[in-house]
Formats: C-alpha cells, structure tokens, sequence
C-alpha cells in the first residue's frame, strides 16, 4: 500500500493538534481548580452542580434573613428591656403612693414622676429601626401606631400581624409584636382584677383589698365576673356574670366592715373596708384580668393612677377611698402588664436563640452542600498532575515523531 507525503503530513498535524488540545485542557484544570471547566467534560456533573449551586444560593439568602431579622429581634428586645424597666419604676411609685402620711402636694409629686414614666413608655411605645420604620405598629408600620388625643388617652392605631421573615426553608419566623399585644394585652390566665364603681355624688368609703385566690379548679373560675352590689350600708348582694352573658344574683348577706367576702363558690376572697353608699352606687366589680371588661391598656392604667393622684383627698372620706381603691386595681393591672411584657421578651429571647440554631443548623448544610458540589466538579491536583506530566510527554512525543516523519523523504537520498 502506497501511503502518501500529503498522508503522513495530515495524520501528524491532527495527532499534534489532538495531543495539543488534550494538553491545554489539563492545563486549563490545573489553573482552573476544576475538573469541569467547561460543559461538556461532564454533563452529568455539570448538571448536578447546578442544582447544588442554586441551594446554596437559597442558603446564603436565607443567611442574610436571618441577619435581618436578629437586627429587628435585637431592637425589639432592648426597647422591652426598657418597657419593663418603666412598669418596675411606676410599682415603686405606686407604693409609695399608698403610704398614708403623704400629703396632696406629696402625691402631686409622685404623679409628677408617673407622668415622666407615661411620657417614656409611649415614646418606646412608638420607637422606629434604622429605616424609620415602627416597631410595633404589625404591617402598619409607617405611621406611630400609639397616638394621644387632646385629652390624654392613647389609642392604638396599628394592626395585630407579626411581620414576618423567611429564616429557613422551612421556617417563617415572626420578628415583631404588634403593639396591641404588648401594651394592651395580659398573660392568659393572669387571674382576676377588682375596681370600684360610685357615682360622684356618693359618699362612700369602701376599700378592697384582693382578690385573692383560693381555688383555681372551683366551678367559674377564669370565666365568671362578679359585681357585690350593697344594697345599704348592712347588707350586699353578689351578682355572677357567665361568659355567654347569663346573670345570677345571690342571696342577700350581712355585711361587716373587715370582712373578708367569698365569690365563685370558693374560688375568690376579698376583703372589704369601710362604709358603703348604697343609694351612692356603691359597687366592686371582680373581672377576670384577660376578660374584656377589664383593663388591659398600661397606658390606661398609669392615666388613672395620675389623675386620682392629682386629685386633693386630705379631709374627704371619700376621695380617699378612691385613691387607694385606684391605687389597689392599678398596682393589680400593672402586675399583670409587666408579666406579659415580660412573657413577650422571654418570646423574643427565644426566637433569638433559635436563630443561632439555625445558623448552625445551615453552616453544617452549606458545608456539606459545597462539598458535594467540590466532589462533583473540583479538581485531584495528583491525578491531574499526573495527567499534565503525561500528556506533555504524549505532546512531545508526538512532535519528535513529526520531525522524524518530516526526514522519511527520497529527495534526501539524491
């Protein structure tokens, strides 16, 4: 068989060029640090690196979620802290309020604090991030949420929704609290409060104290409200009130100045002081602390401790007994705000550790997902070395016999 020069020339420049491309793509690998530089040296993998990519991608958005919403969590919990700090500061005064040796200027004193302590926790009330947005208006954040009309009562304004933020995959994580549940609200189950009710023009002097609990489990307990009507100043009427609206009035009893008064079958005590003014109005009304007759609004609370404070009662019956009827609900009241503002940040503290949690849980996951993506497109620096060493030999080899074939010529022997 004849083999042409034109023949042998194409044959060596075609394995020069394939040992040529082979070893410019080790090179490309090894400065590369990849296995898979391009598509097509290996679909498959190519492919599933893909799809490994974009998860990790989902990670890292999730990652930079989770930094969003500590910085709100974060926020939210020193502005609580401070909540909570207030409530603390305005019991203090209250109990110094109570102390009967104070004067009408003493207390204008006091209620001179309290008004600082009012004028603090609505500013908290209506605290902004960085990006001037309101922290415990819910969705409604571009407005205060809290707002005081002309005559000093405080509305709110925005909506119960927790904004919310996507943490994880799997995870949606609120990272506000609307106001209303905040300032407006009492723990479930806080038990019950007591008020006193007269007209203005009655001068009675009844005082409570209480109520106590006697028995969580008697019949009612956490779902009756009760309302001691005197009828004159020996004798008074329990009236319970069920959730679905139903009244029973109870017998008529003898009352006795001191006593202490039994409701709900047991379940409640209070002791009751002083004279009533039936034809007054006199009246104490017992209301479960979650129900809605009773007070849940702080601001609510500290407003009427103000406003009895500033009142003169040095001489009057009467409006002493107001006072420390006001100051009894209103030490009550604030209990029971500061334990849910409490309960809200033991929630914020919760979710915070949650967050680092998961920051582990997704460190672990980034991990083994840009391993696997390593695994299938990354580079064996030894293998591919080896292979560099090998196919420049193959390169070299294929240029000498090139020079060899070059000489294979009968010219030369003329």
């Amino acid at each position: 068989m004849r083999i042409s020069t034109v023949t042998m020339f194409e044959q060596s420049v075609s394995s020069l060029n394939r040992q040529q491309s082979q070893f410019t793509d080790v090179g490309q690998q090894i400065a590369s640090g990849r296995r898979v530089v391009n598509p097509s040296d290996d679909p498959q993998a190519a492919s599933q690196a893909v799809g490994v990519s974009q998860s990790i991608s989902i990670t890292e958005q999730h990652t930079d979620s989770r930094v969003s919403a500590r910085n709100s969590l974060s926020q939210e919990e020193s502005v609580l802290n401070s909540v909570s700090q207030a409530i603390s500061s305005a019991k203090t005064l209250l109990v110094q309020a109570a102390n009967g040796t104070l004067s009408d200027a003493d207390r204008q004193s006091v209620a001179s604090e309290l008004e600082g302590i009012y004028n603090t926790m609505l500013g908290q009330a209506n605290a902004t991030d960085g990006n001037g947005s309101y922290l415990f208006g819910g969705y409604q954040d571009d407005a205060p949420p809290f707002v005081q009309d002309d005559s000093g009562d405080v509305s709110y304004i925005g909506d119960s929704f927790n904004r919310e933020e996507r943490i994880d995959s799997s995870r949606l994580m609120p990272v506000s609290d609307s106001g209303d549940a905040i300032f407006n609200s009492v723990p479930s189950g806080a038990g019950y409060v007591a008020t006193a009710a007269r007209d203005t023009t009655g001068d009675g002097n009844v005082t409570f104290s209480g109520p106590n609990r006697l028995d969580s489990s008697a019949p009612g307990y956490g779902d009756n409200a009760y309302q001691i009507n005197f009828l004159d100043d020996s004798t008074y009427q329990v009236v319970t009130t069920e959730p679905d609206g139903t009244t029973t009035a109870g017998t008529v009893e003898s009352y006795t100045s001191g006593q202490s008064i039994e409701l709900g079958g047991g379940g409640l005590s209070i002791t009751l002081e002083g004279t009533p003014d039936a034809a007054g109005g006199d009246s104490i009304n017992v209301n479960p602390a979650d129900g809605s007759a009773a007070n849940q609004d702080v601001f609510a609370t500290l407003k009427s401790t103000i406003d009895v404070l500033k009142t003169p009662v040095d001489g009057d019956p009467s409006r002493q007994a107001d006072l420390e009827n006001t100051l009894s609900t209103s030490m009550r009241e604030l209990d029971n705000s500061l334990d849910n503002v409490l309960t809200v940040r033991a929630s914020v503290g919760a979710r915070l550790n949650e967050l680092d949690v998961v920051n582990q849980v997704s460190s672990n996951r980034t991990l083994s997902y840009e391993q696997t993506r390593s695994d299938l497109v990354d580079l064996d620096y030894v293998e591919a070395i080896s292979e560099y060493s090998l196919r420049q030999v193959g390169l070299q080899a294929a240029q000498k016999s090139f020079v060899d074939i070059q000489g294979m010529s009968l010219f030369d022997q003329i």
